[in-house]
């Protein structure tokens, strides 16, 4: 059996499949209404989430664009300026749980998640293929700067 990792396509495919499972495990703490352990889990979940997009926006995202020709426009910049809006509503969770109202911090994931679902889609349907075409080559470097 082949590495999970063997390809950009699975790489960030499958490190979107671990985010997925850190909000509902998340969610699951939410509902619960424990706010010092939403706290540690929200903690984690938006670790994930930055990590994820700074793999794309410090690693992957300038290949492409050099590849490409396209810097600062085309499907990376659309990409970048949905991580925008998801830091925001990350921002906004990570103030309503600060004050302690987790059903607030649902209500806010709940907006969050069709976007990052969203998001997925079409990092996975366009962006991701893209990058497997163009910088196949390159991954083994690239990937060796995700670590």
């Amino acid at each position: 059996m082949s590495d999970p990792n063997d390809s950009i396509i699975q790489f960030f495919t499958q490190d979107h499949r671990a985010c997925d499972a850190e909000w509902g495990a998340l969610e699951g703490v939410l509902d619960g209404g424990d706010v010092s352990a939403s706290r540690e889990g929200f903690a984690a979940f938006e670790a994930s989430m930055e990590r994820h997009f700074g793999w794309e926006e410090e690693v992957i995202f300038p290949a492409l664009e050099a590849a490409t020709g396209m810097a600062g426009m085309g499907p990376m910049a659309v990409m970048r300026a949905e991580h925008r809006q998801m830091r925001g509503l990350l921002a906004q969770m990570r103030g309503a749980l600060e004050g302690g109202d987790t059903s607030e911090v649902l209500d806010q994931g709940d907006t969050l998640m069709m976007l990052i679902q969203q998001h997925n889609a079409k990092e996975e349907a366009m962006l991701y293929p893209m990058a497997e075409m163009r910088l196949a080559a390159e991954w083994p470097a690239l990937r060796a700067r995700l670590k």
